[in-house]
């Protein structure tokens, strides 16, 4: 059996990458199964409480770290006027012709060589990838990330992901049953278990892929890996995001708004897109109009999975003039009033 070798998309700035041992979530409020079979009540006897879940440990000094430092981390990038949550606007002009270079950088070249971990890519165009089936989005959580993040955080990815569909108009959906894009919140003390894990999700993952999640670089802090259905393919079967529990909500919005629209197919930054949350200069915290464009361009029906650059650009540049037009367009507002 010939092993599957994803595209890897990443965000960096950060500590050590958060391995886990997963809970699965069902849904933002379903309330957690009981540790033991309900008893029947006795027929005449005084009624009492269900026992509450049980809370997760405290968490350990690293963990409590790491939290702390991304608090900072958080604070620092704000007080700096980065992590910008208005989409951009006046100061933040883009033509036609500008969004369709940018996207043939995000969408068409590859941050890393495919197959082959964290080694840089050569830099050159590739093919359309993107997802032609439905998108099936589940969250799983470690077991050490409590109840009340659990729901804010799935709750985060619901009302994305419920965005996402209405942008690219393709089926995209939170789902309980056979998910194929997982999203894994993990904390630094849910290590154990994860190459198991991503061996259940993907049986035939590749070793890279594998040696990435057991030694990502500290300044990595959520990765998403997107495989396609055939082997060297460009139709994506499957993904699976990885976000650190400790992250505070700015930068855990930041995260799924990032890695769940490059396992889309996004899957590149680019120094000159502006304004987007596809570069890595953390000027944007949350996907923008600009973004939204990249992703209807993706989805459009005249594109298909596999073309090349050539026989895309034409076809890119058409589009771009649709949605841009001839005019500079600002998109002022769009983050702060669309922020989930």
């Amino acid at each position: 059996m010939r092993s599957r070798r994803p595209f890897l998309s990443l965000r960096g700035t950060s500590a050590a990458l958060l391995l886990a041992a997963l809970a699965a979530c069902e849904t933002p409020t379903s309330p957690a199964p009981p540790s033991t079979p309900p008893q029947a009540r006795p027929e005449n006897g005084p009624r009492t409480a269900a026992p509450a879940p049980e809370a997760p440990p405290a968490p350990s000094q690293r963990s409590a770290e790491l939290a702390s430092y991304y608090a900072r981390l958080e604070r620092d990038l704000v007080g700096q006027g980065l992590l910008r949550t208005d989409g951009g606007g006046p100061d933040t002009p883009f033509t036609d012709t500008q969004l369709a270079r940018d996207f043939e950088q995000i969408a068409l070249a590859e941050e890393y060589a495919r197959g082959a971990g964290l080694r840089p890519s050569d830099g050159s165009l590739g093919r359309i990838k993107r997802w032609d089936k439905p998108v099936r989005v589940s969250a799983e959580f470690g077991a050490s990330v409590d109840r009340d993040q659990q729901q804010r955080d799935a709750g985060t990815l619901s009302r994305f992901v419920t965005r996402l569909a209405q942008v690219t108009d393709h089926p995209i959906s939170m789902t309980r049953s056979a998910p194929n894009f997982h999203v894994l919140f993990l904390s630094e003390d849910d290590r154990d278990g994860v190459t198991d894990r991503m061996r259940e999700l993907v049986p035939d993952i590749d070793p890279a892929s594998l040696s990435v999640l057991r030694n990502l670089p500290r300044e990595i802090h959520c990765l998403v890996l997107a495989f396609s259905d055939e082997p060297g393919g460009y139709s994506y079967g499957k993904a699976v995001a990885l976000i650190r529990a400790e992250h505070p909500e700015l930068l855990m919005k930041s995260c799924i708004h990032e890695e769940v629209a490059q396992g889309l197919g996004l899957a590149n930054d680019s120094p000159r897109a502006r304004p987007s949350i596809f570069n890595d200069d953390d000027e944007f915290a949350l996907l923008t109009r600009h973004d939204e464009m990249l992703l209807q361009i993706l989805y459009d029906p005249r594109l298909r999975a596999g073309m090349t650059a050539d026989e895309a650009r034409p076809i890119v540049q058409d589009i771009a003039t649709e949605l841009v037009g001839e005019r500079v367009a600002a998109g002022p507002g769009w983050a702060s009033d669309r922020g989930n």
